[in-house]
């Protein structure tokens, strides 16, 4: 498996940890940075990201901001893209169980390390159940068709 990593100036330290925690799984990690603490603007690497899960060149994506609200915000805009933002893994499990996420945002100002990895673990080991989810998702599909039509 291949994910990409992305994000903003606050969400370095926590990047360095996930990227870890991926590589003991034997995950192949793209890093779409930051690499510094030079502000910076989160979209931009969200985008990044979001592009690369969105055209098939990664499986998945994780991304990092202060919240893990504006990055994943703005990673949904990208069409294909299905992130949530999560800060207990409940919720990442079923995100991935009922809602075939594709990415996972994190807020480096709201979770510790121990619970991001966590958070990953969970959303990386929960499978897609299709079934009576796929009906939805097919219909966030169709609202993205016709948000394109509009522009």
């Amino acid at each position: 498996m291949k994910i990409a990593i992305g994000n903003d100036h606050i969400g370095i330290e926590l990047k360095q940890v996930i990227i870890d925690e991926l590589i003991k799984r034997n995950i192949e990690v793209i890093d779409c940075g930051t690499d510094n603490a030079d502000r910076t603007d989160y979209p931009i690497f969200a985008e990044k990201v979001a592009n690369l899960v969105s055209s098939g060149a990664v499986e998945k994506g994780i991304i990092m901001c202060g919240t893990g609200v504006g990055i994943s915000i703005a990673a949904n805009k990208v069409n294909g893209i299905r992130c949530v933002c999560c800060s207990e893994s409940y919720s990442a499990m079923l995100s991935r169980q009922h809602n075939n996420t594709n990415m996972l945002a994190l807020g480096s100002r709201v979770v510790g390390k121990e619970v991001a990895r966590m958070i990953v673990n969970a959303w990386l080991d929960a499978v897609y159940e299709g079934d009576r989810h796929q009906r939805r998702i097919d219909l966030i599909s169709e609202i993205e068709t016709k948000q394109k039509r509009k522009i």
